[in-house]
């Protein structure tokens, strides 16, 4: 592989590529003046649509690159990778009962949770680094390159793609921020309870720390491009 990646890593990082964007992407949506609601729908259609893709890149994935784990014919089984997802689809359901229900409350509490967002994603980065803090420099050498390319690219993609199909920025945010924010969560879980190989989840790792401060910045970009672009001129 172009990165050197083990057998093992490389694996992770299909295992990490398969899993869809979680709530996180929907919050870099809100922070930086994406369509929420095309992201949220998005983040409910992608978690749905991986209960099934999900287990099968990574099967195909441990028998290409042969890792010494999932050797036993088990690989990742469609209904543990179903209990895991519930775990996804339950605040996403929840925010679009509630802006069903309740559009006039939501739209009053969207400066307050924009505020409050800004607050809890500090506090998930300081948390990200805390908690890998006695081996991100070792995963940062096995899998930071690679993890840091993949996480450009996506964000790259997501957005260049729906504006070249004339999308509007917002929706070229949304669906920028749902492609390069993957729910890393979702994949360490998978990597190390279900098929209970923690190298498996050094990418996701990896990535779990990177991506907060790299959407960021691509965030505040697209921003500043919007804003820019909305200026009268003199």
């Amino acid at each position: 592989m172009g990165f050197g990646l083990s057998p093992v890593l490389a694996v992770g990082m299909m295992l990490l590529a398969a899993s869809p964007g979680g709530t996180t992407a929907n919050l870099f949506s809100h922070l930086f003046g994406g369509d929420v609601a095309l992201n949220v729908t998005l983040t409910a259609v992608n978690a749905v649509l991986a209960v099934v893709t999900l287990p099968i890149i990574t099967n195909f994935a441990l028998r290409y690159f042969e890792p010494d784990i999932g050797q036993d014919g088990l690989g990742l089984q469609f209904g543990k990778v179903l209990r895991v997802f519930a775990l996804v689809l339950v605040p996403v359901v929840v925010g679009l009962v509630v802006r069903r229900r309740a559009e006039a409350f939501a739209r009053r509490m969207d400066r307050p949770v924009r505020q409050l967002s800004v607050a809890v994603l500090v506090a998930v980065i300081i948390g990200s680094l805390v908690a890998e803090r006695d081996d991100i420099v070792d995963h940062l050498v096995e899998a930071g390159l690679a993890a840091l390319a993949f996480c450009v690219v996506s964000l790259t993609i997501g957005y260049f793609v729906p504006r070249l199909l004339k999308l509007d920025k917002p929706q070229a945010i949304a669906c920028s921020m749902e492609i390069g924010v993957h729910n890393s969560a979702v994949a360490m879980t998978l990597a190390i309870s279900v098929l209970g190989s923690v190298g498996l989840a050094v990418p996701a790792a990896v990535y779990g720390v990177l991506m907060y401060p790299v959407a960021a910045l691509a965030g505040m970009l697209m921003t500043r491009g919007s804003r820019t672009a909305e200026e009268p001129a003199p």
